[in-house]
């Protein structure tokens, strides 16, 4: 009789892992959404329109005309409306004000959403001790993506008439971390923990994390100076496939930042050696019980850069742009699934 109860425990244990489990995935969809607001904030010129940082009371947005207005006269104040939108009424500046307050009013959801449940299933045992410190470095981290997103802010509210492409990338690196650590700690909730990558598959979906991750921040830089409204050809760049210019800046490193030519040229690099690197991948997985997983992942690098290369033909427009970041959490999430289903 005395091995009822343990299995009785064991199969509670198993519920609260997967309860907490799908609240994690939960989260992250939430933060894929973010991402996904965000860069239709940046597409749509609308991240400077709310030009002060108020983490309780700004959850509310203006409710009258004349706070609207007094909305309206703080941005009238920065370089962005005096050099690019002088003359903007009222309700064109609506417009990319609410699409600035959804993607903070998304970060605040966001902070409630992992908040509470955590709470109720620490005060209710249903978290395993070891786990707490984990779960509480990701709401750190979620706390310091607000941060950075006002920081991000401020770069553009003085002398630019747009955010700093560094703090953009910063920004952006960030959410993509917490959204991937989000994604493993839910894994390892319902499949166990997976922390040895002993096999070359397992080591090599590992490195393929790496290279999608920096692939984001590369892509970050592209969207922060607007280096994709110009050089809309392909397979060649301004005539050929490795152009004149790319580092005709000085000093040297600012060519992999700000050189609208460098930038985009290392972007489509970038790409294609992932390509290469997740068909080989694929190839090596080809017989394994990674294989599934080896080619997913191949399909979706392939459909991001196909997606891409439209986005680049068409000169960004703001749907397909979208549909390129949200591309790029979709690829960052799949690697990541693979690589813990390896590592196992």
């Amino acid at each position: 009789m005395s091995v009822l109860p343990r299995i009785h425990a064991v199969e509670t244990a198993d519920r609260n892992r997967r309860a907490i489990a799908w609240w994690l995935f939960g989260v992250a969809a939430l933060v894929f959404i973010m991402v996904v607001v965000g860069g239709l904030t940046r597409l749509t010129e609308s991240g400077l329109s709310i030009t002060e940082w108020k983490p309780v009371t700004g959850a509310i947005p203006p409710m009258s005309e004349e706070h609207w207005q007094e909305e309206f006269d703080l941005y009238r104040q920065i370089p962005q409306y005096q050099l690019i939108n002088k003359g903007m009424s009222l309700s064109e500046f609506k417009t990319i004000y609410w699409w600035e307050w959804s993607h903070r009013f998304l970060g605040r959801l966001i902070g409630v959403a992992f908040l509470v449940p955590f709470l109720w299933f620490a005060l209710t045992g249903r978290i395993e001790r070891a786990m707490v410190p984990r779960l509480l470095f990701l709401f750190v981290l979620g706390g310091a993506q607000g941060a950075l997103g006002w920081w991000m802010v401020m770069s553009g509210l003085t002398e630019r008439t747009e955010v700093s492409q560094y703090r953009l990338a910063a920004h952006l690196g960030l959410a993509t971390l917490i959204y991937g650590a989000l994604i493993w700690t839910a894994l390892d909730m319902f499949h166990g923990r997976s922390t040895r990558f002993l096999s070359g598959l397992s080591k090599a979906a590992l490195a393929l994390i790496v290279l999608v991750f920096a692939q984001t921040i590369l892509g970050a830089f592209v969207a922060g100076i607007r280096a994709g409204l110009i050089y809309n050809t392909w397979p060649l760049m301004a005539g050929a496939f490795i152009p004149d210019g790319l580092l005709k800046m000085a000093p040297l490193w600012h060519n992999f930042f700000e050189n609208h030519l460098t930038v985009q040229f290392q972007h489509r690099m970038a790409a294609y050696l992932l390509l290469a690197l997740a068909a080989w991948h694929a190839w090596s997985a080809r017989k394994s019980e990674g294989a599934a997983g080896a080619n997913l992942l191949l399909v979706s690098i392939v459909a991001q850069a196909a997606l891409g290369i439209w986005t680049v033909l068409w000169v960004v427009p703001i749907p397909l742009g979208a549909a390129h970041q949200a591309g790029a959490m979709i690829v960052f999430g799949i690697a990541v699934w693979h690589a813990h289903r390896l590592a196992k």
